[in-house]
Order: structure tokens, then sequence, then C-alpha cells
């Protein structure tokens, strides 16, 4: 069985890849309003380690993940990781 691939949302706090959803900025008003009543709901899981919040990771389960790491470099990083394998395979030859 293959190790699940996970992405980093900073501060060694991971996240299935295959369990996520969508990554959304928290600039507007409205995402901060639906991450404050989610917060009260108890679905919040902050991985921010007491910095500014900058990303919204929402999963499979109806949990969101609070990151400090902006939503485009999560979204990078998790490119980087579909890609790791060719990458690889073009190092080989």
């Amino acid at each position: 069985m293959p190790a699940p691939v996970v992405l980093n949302v900073g501060f060694y706090n991971y996240v299935l890849t295959d369990k996520i959803i969508a990554m959304v900025s928290t600039e507007s008003a409205p995402m901060r309003r639906m991450v404050q009543g989610l917060r009260q709901s108890g679905k919040v899981i902050d991985a921010t380690q007491g910095r500014k919040t900058k990303s919204v990771v929402f999963t499979t389960s109806g949990d969101v993940v609070l990151s400090a790491i902006s939503q485009e470099t999560l979204a990078r990083r998790l490119t980087e990781i579909g890609h790791a394998p060719d990458d690889a395979e073009e190092a080989e030859e």
C-alpha cells in the first residue's frame, strides 16, 4: 500500500491531499465570518501556530484547516507534490 500523500500547511502540520476540496484566501469579510461560524461549531483545525491566518483549506470531512501560508503557496506545493514522481524519473535519465 503506497504511503499517503500529504500537503505541508505550515509548521509541520499536514493535510492528506486526497481529502482537500478547496483552498481559499481569508481576505474577504464573508470568508472571515464563515471561519468564525465554523470555529464556534468546532469544525476548525488551527494550524497557524498563533500567526495571521492567510488561507483556509476545506476538507471532505467538513472540517477546515487554517493556515498561515497563502493559498497560492499551498497550491504551488500541491502541484509540486503531483509532479514529484515525474521529476524523479527525469533525474534518473
